[in-house]
């Protein structure tokens, strides 16, 4: 079995157009659980909607690493404290929760996901989206009939068909949790966001940014937070990035340790103009001696 060891950081940020944040996310390091929640409903009520979705993971990951029951549970919490709650009547949210466990020679991870999050993984120089976007624009990308940034663009890009919350559901439902399966290689990484993030920047933008990864993963969190900022911060965002023990950006493969240039200090020598009118006084001053001593 190959040994668990991963870098992680995680950063949330309200972005630059809403008032509340209404993503959650969860890291549980021992256990191996990454967490994205994006919270629907507006305001209060989807910030309870996404912490009651982390209390509900975390509590239900303590007995079991069935991620389709852990976000069942959450599900029927939630619609639960709705029903008690008319304040808070349709609240959900949407979510990507990662299982991080030991393999034969790379990481294995259990994805589980409801909603437009995403999980990227990256590895091999390359990066690719995981997940499905349970939503009517996403289909269609995933179909291949629009591009990427069209469908960034696209007027209908936040409606989704699938939530975490809006009614009750059982864990053995088809049309419900999406769970996959893959690899993390050790000189992998794979990065989970809420919408805010990829409704900001492309697939490539995430990888170039991913490359300038020397060892700290929060780093990498935060500059892709920062981007997506930059490009608009129309949602609130979020990105866990998780970063394998071998794993360096190609950008940061070939940068020395430290950011340290070694210069390598050599004695002075002098050269050019300078240097032969300074050999050429001396040599006059040589010979001026040696004729006023025979002199």
């Amino acid at each position: 079995m190959t040994e668990l060891a991963l870098d992680f950081g995680a950063v949330t940020d309200t972005g630059l157009v809403r008032r509340h944040n209404e993503d959650r996310y969860w890291i549980d390091a021992e256990r191996g659980a990454f967490l994205v929640v994006d919270g629907v409903g507006g305001q209060a009520a989807g910030e309870r909607a996404a912490e009651i979705a982390v209390a509900a993971i975390r509590d239900a990951l303590a007995t079991t690493a069935d991620v389709r029951a852990a976000i069942t549970a959450a599900n029927n919490r939630i619609f639960a404290e709705a029903q008690e709650h008319p304040e808070w009547d349709g609240m959900a949210c949407v979510l990507t929760l990662a299982l991080v466990s030991a393999g034969e020679t790379a990481a294995r991870v259990t994805i589980g996901h409801v909603g437009d999050s995403r999980l990227y993984l990256i590895a091999g120089g390359a990066i690719r989206k995981v997940t499905s976007d349970h939503s009517p624009v996403g289909e269609i990308e995933d179909a291949g009939e629009i591009g990427e940034e069209e469908a960034m663009a696209h007027p209908r890009r936040n409606e989704v068909f699938r939530d975490v919350g809006s009614c009750r559901r059982s864990a053995d439902q088809q049309d419900f949790v999406e769970v996959r399966q893959c690899e993390l290689p050790g000189d992998g990484a794979m990065l989970l966001c809420s919408d805010g993030l990829s409704d900001h920047l492309t697939a490539r933008a995430i990888g170039e940014i991913a490359d300038h990864y020397t060892g700290n993963a929060e780093g990498i969190a935060r500059e892709l937070v920062d981007a997506a900022n930059r490009a608009g911060g129309r949602d609130n965002i979020t990105a866990v990035f998780v970063a394998g023990r071998e794993y360096r950006g190609r950008s940061g493969a070939t940068r020395p340790r430290l950011g340290v240039t070694r210069i390598r200090v050599r004695p002075p020598v002098w050269r050019g103009r300078v240097a032969f009118l300074s050999y050429g006084v001396l040599i006059g001053m040589l010979l001026w001696a040696i004729l006023r001593i025979r002199g």
